[in-house]
C-alpha cells in the first residue's frame, strides 16, 4: 500500500489560512491597517469599490519596507514581530503571525507598492493567487500603497458567499470605526466609491468618538479612570438615561487592540443594574492597560478575544472605576431638593407657636387594662383631652363590619376575565367564582391564558399551547406583506417627526432599503450628519414606536444580509410584526383570544413564524395520562 500523508503546496496552505483570517473585505482592512499603525504611520486613507470586492486600497506613511523586506512578507508565517517564542508573550503589536499577507494573496490579485524614507527608489510587487508575477523598481512616495483586487476571484464559493454590497460596507464601516477608537493619534479616512463617508483627524479619545457616532454623545458620556498594580482603566461610559434598547455602543480596548470579552461586559451591565430597564443597555467605551505577559491574545484566528490572566480582580477594579464615576457625576438616583415645583418643607423650631393650651394625662399606661375587662372591648384612651375626636373614632370603629362588607362586594364585582367553558361545564374547574388563581388570566370557549403569555386550548386528543406572540407575529407578517405586495400599505403622517440618529455603517443599510420601507408605509428624510427624519409610518403599526422599528429593521438586515430584494421586503416585514405583535405577558379578554386563534389558523403556515420559531405545541393526552 502507498503513503497516504502528503503535505499541501503553500498555495492550498494559504487559501486554508485565509479561510480563518480573510472572512469579508472587513478582514482585509483589518490585516492592512494593522501593518500600516505597526509600521508607524500617522496618516491611512482607505479606498474601497463595490464595498471591497472590487478593490480594497490602503495607503500609509509609515517606515515602508525594503526589496527583499516586501518579497517576504507574502511568505507564510513572515513577520517582523517575533524572534523566538518568548515574545508571544510580551506583544507590543498587533499583526505577529505573519498570516495576513500570504492569506491576502492567495485569493486575491495584490499590487503593492512600497519605499523607504531613506530609499531613492521603491519596489512595486504584483501578485495572483499566492504566484509573484512580478517584482521590479519603481518612484513611490516613502510608506506602502497596497491595492487587493477581486477578493476571492480564485474561490468561486468563498465569494458566493459574500453578502450584499450594503451589508459588507457596513461591516467595513464597524471594523474601522474600531480601528479609529483604538488610535486616536492617527488620521483615517476612509472612501467608498469616490465618497468620503470618514475623515478623521487626531484627537483625544472624546473627540474620536463624537467624530465617529456624532455630536450628540458629547453631552451623554462620563470619564472613568483608575490606576492599581493589575491594570490601568480609562476611557468613558454613558449615562443611564441615554441607555439604548438597540444599536448600544459598547468598545472594550487592551494594550492598543480591540477585543471581546462577555465577562467584562456583564460587570458593567451589573454597574447599571438598577439604573436603566432590563431590556436596555449602556454605552461604553473602556481602555484597559496591563502588563503584555498577563495577556493571551493568540487564542482565536482574528484575535478579537483575549485571555486575562487575573480577570476577577480586574472586574472587581472596572466594577469600582464605574460605580465611583456614576455616583461622582449623580448619574445614580438622588432626590433633588433644589428642583423646581419642590413643596416648601419649613424649618423645625420646636418652641414656635407651640399650642401650651393642650392638657396631658400623664398618668395614661397604655399598657394598663382595668379588671375585668378584655384588652380588646378597650375604647383606645386619648391622652389628649378631646372628647370630639374620641367620639368621632368611636363612631367609626362601629362601623368596620360595614366596611368590610362593602370591601367583599366590591373584591367579588372584580373581573378576572374567566369565562366557562361550554363542554363540560358540570366539571370545569373555571366555574368556581372565587378562583382568583393568577396564572389563569382569561379564557375563551375551549380556550384559556396560562401566564399571560400561552393560551391553552383542547383537542380531541391533545392539550394544544399557543405562544401568543409568535401568533400575533405570524399573522401580522402575512398581512403586512399582502399589503405591501397589493400596494395597499397608508401611509400616517406624524403631527412631530421624529429624529433618528444613526452611525455610518447603520445609515448604509438604511439607504440600501428605503425603497422597500417606501413600499411599507415608511415616510423617511435624509437631514445629513447620519440623521433621518421619520415623517410617516405605516397605518398598521398603532402604537409602535418608529425608531425601535426601524433600528430592528437595520440589525435583522445587517445580521441577515440577503442579496435578493423581495427577502429583504420579508425581513422588513417581519420587524415591523415583532414591533407591532402583542408582547408576552399582556392580558387578554377571550374575545380577543377568539380572534387571535381564528387569524392564526387562517394563515398557510400556523405552526411556525416567517423566521422558523415554533408557535404551536401539543401535549398527547397519553403524556397527561402518565403524570397520573
Amino acid at each position: 500500500m502507498s503513503d497516504i500523508i502528503r503535505l499541501l503546496p503553500d498555495s492550498v496552505a494559504n487559501q486554508i489560512a485565509a479561510g480563518e483570517v480573510i472572512q469579508r473585505p472587513a478582514s482585509v482592512i483589518k490585516e492592512l491597517v494593522e501593518n500600516a499603525i505597526d509600521a508607524g504611520a500617522t496618516n491611512i486613507k482607505i479606498i474601497l469599490k463595490d464595498a471591497g470586492r472590487t478593490l480594497i486600497q490602503v495607503v500609509d506613511n509609515g517606515s515602508g519596507m525594503s526589496t527583499t523586506d516586501a518579497r517576504l512578507a507574502f511568505e507564510r508565517h513572515a513577520t517582523s514581530k517575533i524572534k523566538d517564542a518568548s515574545d508571544l508573550f510580551a506583544l507590543q503589536t498587533m499583526g505577529f503571525r505573519g498570516e495576513a499577507l500570504a492569506s491576502i494573496a492567495a485569493i486575491a490579485q495584490v499590487d503593492l507598492r512600497t519605499m523607504r524614507k531613506d530609499d531613492s527608489i521603491g519596489t512595486r510587487i504584483l501578485i495572483s493567487g499566492s504566484k509573484v508575477e512580478s517584482q521590479q523598481p519603481e518612484a513611490c512616495a516613502p510608506g506602502t500603497n497596497i491595492m487587493i483586487k477581486n477578493l476571492f476571484y480564485n474561490v468561486p464559493a468563498r465569494r458566493k458567499f459574500l453578502k450584499k454590497d450594503s451589508v459588507e460596507l457596513s461591516n467595513i464601516v464597524h471594523e474601522f470605526e474600531r480601528l479609529a477608537l483604538v488610535n486616536t493619534n492617527v488620521e483615517f479616512s476612509l472612501i467608498h466609491n469616490d465618497t468620503t463617508l470618514h475623515q478623521l483627524l487626531p484627537g483625544t479619545l472624546k473627540q474620536r468618538i463624537v467624530s465617529l457616532f456624532g455630536k450628540s454623545l458629547d453631552h451623554q458620556l462620563i470619564p472613568i479612570e483608575t490606576a492599581t498594580s493589575l491594570a490601568k482603566i480609562n476611557g468613558f461610559i454613558g449615562l443611564p438615561e441615554n441607555a439604548r434598547r438597540r444599536g448600544a455602543l459598547q468598545y472594550f480596548f487592551v494594550n492598543g487592540r480591540n477585543m471581546r470579552h462577555p465577562y467584562f461586559h456583564k460587570a458593567v451591565l451589573q454597574c447599571y443594574e438598577q439604573l436603566i430597564p432590563s431590556d436596555q443597555q449602556p454605552n461604553y467605551f473602556i481602555n484597559f492597560i496591563v502588563e503584555p505577559d498577563s495577556i493571551d491574545v493568540n487564542i482565536h484566528p482574528t484575535k478579537h478575544e483575549i485571555k486575562f490572566e487575573n480577570e476577577q480582580p480586574i472586574w472587581q477594579i472596572l466594577s469600582a472605576a464605574i460605580k465611583e464615576s456614576l455616583g461622582k457625576f449623580n448619574a445614580v438616583p438622588s432626590i433633588d431638593f433644589n428642583a423646581e415645583d419642590v413643596p416648601d418643607i419649613p424649618t423645625f423650631k420646636p418652641n414656635a407657636n407651640a399650642p401650651h393650651d393642650i392638657e396631658l394625662d400623664t398618668s395614661y399606661n397604655p399598657f394598663k387594662v382595668p379588671n375585668g375587662a378584655h384588652k380588646a372591648q378597650q375604647p383606645i384612651p386619648s391622652r389628649v383631652n378631646n372628647t370630639s375626636w374620641q367620639r368621632e373614632i368611636s363612631s367609626t370603629t362601629k362601623n368596620w363590619e360595614k366596611l368590610y362588607e362593602q370591601f367583599e362586594n366590591s373584591h367579588n364585582d372584580i373581573n378576572y376575565n374567566i369565562h366557562s367553558s361550554s363542554i363540560n361545564n358540570d366539571n370545569n374547574l373555571f366555574n368556581n367564582s372565587e378562583s382568583t388563581d393568577n396564572n389563569i388570566l382569561s379564557s375563551s370557549i375551549n380556550a384559556i391564558q396560562f401566564k399571560c403569555r400561552y393560551i391553552i386550548t383542547p383537542t380531541r386528543e391533545a392539550l394544544t399551547i399557543i405562544d401568543q406572540h409568535r401568533a400575533h407575529i405570524r399573522i401580522l407578517y402575512d398581512q403586512y406583506l399582502e399589503l405591501a405586495t397589493n400596494g395597499e400599505l397608508a401611509t400616517q403622517r406624524l403631527i412631530f417627526p421624529d429624529v433618528l440618529q444613526l452611525t455610518a455603517a447603520q445609515t448604509i443599510i438604511l439607504e440600501s432599503i428605503s425603497e422597500q420601507l417606501l413600499q411599507l408605509g415608511f415616510d423617511i428624510a435624509y437631514l445629513g450628519d447620519n440623521s433621518w427624519s421619520i415623517n410617516g409610518v405605516p397605518s398598521v403599526l398603532n402604537n409602535a414606536n418608529p425608531i425601535d422599528s426601524i433600528m430592528r429593521m437595520i440589525e435583522l438586515i445587517e445580521s441577515s444580509g440577503e442579496n435578493i430584494e423581495t427577502e429583504v421586503l420579508d425581513k422588513i416585514a417581519l420587524s415591523m410584526a415583532r414591533s407591532a405583535a402583542i408582547k408576552p405577558g399582556q392580558s387578554l379578554t377571550h374575545e380577543e383570544i377568539e380572534q387571535l386563534l381564528g387569524n392564526l389558523f387562517k394563515s398557510s403556515t400556523p405552526n411556525y413564524t416567517p423566521d422558523g420559531k415554533t408557535i404551536i405545541a401539543s401535549i398527547p393526552e397519553t403524556d397527561i395520562l402518565k403524570l397520573f
